[in-house]
């Protein structure tokens, strides 16, 4: 029988050769994993056997280098993933936790869902418990706090945590919240933003949240950004991370000197709105911006200068206010019209 494919998409990955981060195209099926260097090849550049592999989430091997999961072959062979958001790493490390499981049991795969590695009741769902942290009317406000002379954007203290799920009634006490808060840190859902969190999270045999007003965190899929005290110019910059993020994942963008396709991490914010891209193997630091109030935003078929092998279908086209064009591709059809249906709104509301 053919093997049957489960998930695919872009996944940034580090080389087992040398330590380079690169982007690559990846697929799962119910006995392995396959990564492709572009979506169209037809021959993959390695292959990973699942039979006796183990997984490990979050992988804090690299520091900064957030959303990483391990897989660790029978032959004791390492394999580092990293997704561009959490939302996406939770997806991929449920389903390949799964196919593992069936491949050891003997068992066709089939989604089901699984606990993850921390001891809590069968109750919690720590996925369902982020979103609602992050509701932009009931969650967990993100505000801009100064501490040793920086400036941090987009985050909040570990007390407001603790203090938020006992009020949702998420928790009954501060340690049944502390336990909860703890879980979110250890699955990558939270970060450390200040000197304080992180020592938490970095010293002894298992990472701590700390209850404290001082101890600042951000959400993982969040717009933080830490910064020192900076001019009235640099503000005007920051401004563009201001807003909330509305959509994020990888696209294929097309260059605009080179007219090349490269994989790229976006991330879609309102009020201001814009459009932010990143080489998803590299820091935090974007490539570009576009500014998409007043934009169109459509489906094409077709891209100008663009190599035959390059194309694939579902590709879609920005022009902004400027009449500048940008040129994009989905993996998949779907995928392409709710980016389009996203843009769209944006364009219309934010500033």
């Amino acid at each position: 029988m053919e093997p049957q494919e489960i998930r695919e998409g872009y996944l940034v990955k580090k080389g087992t050769v040398l330590n380079s981060w690169k982007a690559v195209w990846v697929v799962l099926s119910d006995d392995g994993i396959e990564f492709y260097k572009k979506k169209t090849d037809h021959s993959p550049k390695g292959m990973i056997p699942l039979k006796g592999a183990t997984l490990l989430t979050p992988c804090q091997d690299f520091g900064k280098r957030t959303l990483v999961f391990k897989i660790t072959t029978d032959k004791k062979q390492d394999h580092f993933f990293q997704a561009s958001h959490v939302e996406e790493r939770e997806f991929w490390v449920k389903d390949i936790k799964r196919a593992i499981t069936c491949l050891q049991g003997g068992k066709k795969f089939a989604r089901k869902s699984t606990r993850r590695s921390i001891r809590l009741p069968d109750t919690v769902n720590l996925n369902e418990l982020y979103t609602l942290m992050k509701d932009q009317d009931d969650g967990v406000k993100e505000l801009k706090l100064e501490q040793d002379n920086r400036v941090f954007n987009h985050c909040f203290t570990g007390a407001t945590v603790v203090e938020w799920l006992i009020s949702n009634e998420k928790a009954r006490n501060r340690p049944e919240a502390l336990m909860l808060a703890t879980g979110l840190l250890n699955e990558g859902f939270l970060q450390p933003a200040g000197d304080l969190a992180k020592d938490g999270a970095e010293t002894g045999e298992q990472t701590a949240f700390l209850d404290q007003t001082k101890a600042l965190y951000y959400f993982a899929d969040s717009g933080f950004f830490c910064e020192g005290y900076s001019s009235d110019e640099d503000v005007l910059v920051k401004e563009e991370f201001r807003g909330n993020i509305i959509k994020q994942g990888c696209l294929l963008k097309q260059g605009h000197r080179r007219k090349n396709w490269k994989v790229r991490k976006f991330i879609l914010r309102d009020d201001p709105a814009f459009m932010h891209y990143y080489d998803p193997s590299k820091g935090e630091d974007p490539l570009g911006s576009i500014h998409l109030r007043g934009s169109v935003v459509t489906a094409v078929e077709y891209v100008p200068d663009a190599k035959k092998y390059d194309i694939d279908g579902n590709l879609f086209e920005i022009i902004t206010s400027d009449e500048v064009h940008y040129f994009l591709q989905a993996a998949t059809g779907e995928e392409r019209k709710e980016w389009i249906k996203a843009i769209q709104a944006v364009s219309k509301s934010g500033k």
